[in-house]
């Protein structure tokens, strides 16, 4: 007889990460689904979807049905779910009826969009579906003491949200939670380049400019870069130098936003664990916190000390896997 499938699944704004119990992260695609207009039906997900951005015909678009950490379109990211944990059943050779999910949600989020979440996996036939908050998920998969009576203090940069939770006891003591993340600084990038050179460039182009050439840090050695774009004006291509610089000025007010909500959560901590964050410091996780020089920024801004986690992209999907074992642990307890 097949054992229930438990798994966990990170629902993020740019990549779904699905955690199962036996064999570790399975899943890590992006939220991407190719859909044909026609006939409704989806033609790609992850990352084959992800390579057709910006280059499919008009019959076929690429859609991201997540938004801010949240669901934006009901229909395509259940059907998006479904093709993932099929492609998960193959890979870990075990039936995915009716699963035992944990899904992490943002801590902002309403109780619409957390209905949303969990009707969505309900959707696939899950056994049980567990919500639990992105900031807690974060930080025991970066291997945080979260049931001790030490303040952990972790902050999330994922693609549509910043969290920034302070978590001691098992829970949350404060939080914090901004729609800014790595899509939004990709919007800044396109912004900057269609404003100063009248160059119109695509979403994978911006990514791959923050990934090189993007810093936190306003003192770094100045870096270039070429990028190939479409003139505005005269609406033929075009490859233009820019520097890292000015992508540092470019990226500054969302970066600034992320730091005043780390601000924010931490004057709301009580006197008592504030101690501990000054020994402690504070943990980074999310593909944001990958950005150049975003240690040592925050570092000198915040003035305590700054980690970054093991596995900074995968740290909230093995949070939410982990977290089984503690609901199953509740759930006994309350037997």
């Amino acid at each position: 007889m097949l054992s229930t499938a438990e798994i966990g699944i990170d629902l993020g704004t740019a990549n779904i990460l699905i955690y199962s119990k036996s064999k570790g992260i399975v899943l890590n695609e992006p939220s991407v689904v190719a859909i044909d207009v026609n006939t409704k039906q989806v033609v790609a997900v992850g990352a084959e979807a992800k390579e057709m951005v910006g280059k499919t015909p008009q019959n076929i678009i690429p859609i991201r049905p997540l938004k801010d950490g949240v669901i934006a379109d009901y229909d395509v990211t259940a059907q998006m779910l479904k093709e993932f944990l099929k492609k998960v059943s193959k890979k870990i050779g075990m039936s995915m009826r009716k699963p035992v999910v944990v899904v992490c949600t943002p801590s902002g989020s309403t109780t619409v969009e957390r209905r949303a979440i969990h009707n969505a996996v309900t959707s696939y036939g899950a056994k049980q579906v567990h919500l639990i908050e992105e900031p807690i998920a974060a930080a025991i998969g970066a291997d945080l003491p979260v049931d001790e009576p030490v303040a952990n203090v972790i902050v999330d940069i994922g693609g549509g949200t910043s969290e920034v939770g302070i978590i001691s006891f098992g829970g949350v003591v404060s939080c914090n939670s901004v729609r800014i993340g790595g899509d939004k600084m990709d919007e800044e990038i396109i912004h900057h380049i269609r404003k100063n050179y009248n160059i119109l460039i695509g979403e994978r182009t911006a990514e791959n400019i923050k990934m090189e050439i993007g810093y936190a840090h306003p003192n770094h050695k100045d870096e270039t870069m070429e990028i190939r774009g479409r003139d505005m004006v005269t609406g033929l291509p075009k490859t233009v130098t820019i520097t890292s610089q000015e992508i540092h000025l470019a990226l500054k007010e969302s970066l600034e936003q992320v730091l005043e909500t780390i601000r924010a959560t931490l004057e709301n901590c009580p006197p008592e664990l504030s101690g501990d964050i000054v020994d402690h410091g504070i943990v980074l996780t999310g593909g944001g916190s990958m950005l150049n020089g975003m240690q040592e920024w925050l570092s000198t801004e915040i003035i305590v000390p700054v980690h970054l986690a093991p596995n900074p992209l995968e740290s909230v999907a093995v949070g939410t896997g982990r977290a089984l074992k503690m609901i199953t642990k509740l759930q006994k307890a309350t037997k």
